[in-house]
């Protein structure tokens, strides 16, 4: 059965679209790009901040399905420059302890809101 996850302390989607859906076993998380929660873009930020902000946002998704950062089996980063790998992955490694997700980064020419980084995720809603 198909159900919608939105985050109350996450921005609002910026556009016809939920935070995130699951089909009871698996949670699809929408792409999340460094926006606080209340709406403000930190697109003039490093991508350090970007990247701890995005994921910041993808982690509070997962707790309003009831999950946490250990149980995503993938995600997909992009970037608006593939020169900013070493200092993402810097900030990423610290979100996922132990064994960390399988993983695509990729570098594209634009994001929404002239940010540096989206990423999206995929957990297991399996223990």
């Amino acid at each position: 059965m198909r159900r919608t996850i939105d985050a109350d302390d996450t921005a609002s989607p910026l556009g016809p679209y939920s935070h995130g859906a699951t089909d009871g076993r698996l949670l699809y998380t929408a792409g999340q790009i460094p926006v606080t929660p209340d709406g403000a873009v930190l697109a003039d930020e490093p991508i350090g901040p970007q990247t701890d902000q995005a994921l910041t946002n993808i982690e509070r998704i997962l707790a309003a399905a009831g999950l946490e950062m250990a149980q995503v089996l993938k995600t997909t980063v992009y970037m608006t420059d593939i020169d900013d790998f070493d200092g993402m992955n810097r900030v990423y490694r610290s979100y996922f302890e132990g064994d960390p997700p399988a993983r695509t980064a990729l570098e594209v020419s634009r994001l929404a809101d002239d940010a540096a980084i989206e990423i999206e995720a995929v957990a297991t809603q399996e223990p």
